[in-house]
């Protein structure tokens, strides 16, 4: 069954959505499903060429895709850029194509930003924290309009909830929860 990429996305009235990726799709999920505000999210591909691509064919590197998540969230609640705020924690920014062992550019630190206001917004915080030095190295995160997101594979969804006494969620993906727990513990739902 081909799955149609989804470019203009149904949100439900009031919702706003944000495409994003941090590396490991596991690990972003983990964390802004405990984000106050955020009512869905889901893992996918997005930012590439190929259409319909498989996680096996996206671990290749050759499909132009990175690994994101679409977070649909309540702007009443948690704002976009109360969610960049979270993202720039939860992964490092400064890694082209790369996020601790995982490497490629499958991998790599994106905004697809869906409106021009969040374009405006995220390199407002981008420039805000090259400037507050936040950060050893530059930010190389790209900044893109949003094209399309394919969703993953259904065992992709919940990952860490349902694996998390596997070794990659318990050495990757449970640190970067636990981060943004001790970071951000006020706006946990």
């Amino acid at each position: 069954m081909t799955t149609l990429p989804t470019t203009a996305v149904n949100t439900p009235e009031g919702m706003e959505v944000a495409t994003l990726g941090a590396g490991c799709f596991w690990c972003t999920e983990a964390v802004f499903q405990k984000l106050k505000g955020v009512v869905q999210v889901r893992s996918g591909f997005s930012g590439g060429h190929v259409t319909d691509p498989s996680y096996k064919l996206l671990v290749t590197g050759t499909t132009g895709h990175a690994e994101v998540v679409q977070v649909h969230f309540d702007p009443k609640v948690v704002s976009f850029e109360d969610l960049l705020a979270v993202f720039f924690v939860i992964h490092d920014p400064t890694t082209l194509n790369r996020q601790g062992a995982d490497v490629g550019p499958q991998y790599r630190s994106a905004i697809f930003y869906h409106t021009l206001e969040q374009q405006q917004i995220a390199q407002r915080l981008i420039d805000r924290l090259q400037q507050e030095r936040a950060f050893e190295e530059p930010i190389v995160t790209e900044v893109t309009a949003f094209a399309n997101f394919y969703p993953a594979e259904d065992y992709h969804t919940n990952y860490f909830e349902l694996n998390g006494t596997q070794p990659y969620c318990q050495f990757v993906v449970r640190p970067k929860v636990e981060k943004f727990k001790k970071m951000f513990g006020d706006q946990l739902k």
